[in-house]
């Protein structure tokens, strides 16, 4: 997007994005460079810690 009008026209019409949107944009765009084995990797450690953080959250706190 080197187009500065268009960039203009979109940041009026939409705002700034907030600073979660562009981290999320930036991961993406680095998951989507990485081979396929790589990306099934990521995708299982999130998941792997995902499921540890909620199984921890869910314990009962007796």
């Amino acid at each position: 997007m080197k187009n500065s009008t268009f960039i203009a026209e979109l940041h009026t019409k939409l705002g700034a994005p907030s600073s979660d949107a562009v981290e999320s944009l930036r991961l993406l765009k680095a998951f989507l460079q990485l081979a396929p084995g790589q990306r099934v990797e990521v995708i299982e450690l999130v998941e792997r810690l995902t499921s540890e953080r909620s199984s921890e959250t869910d314990r009962p706190l007796s």
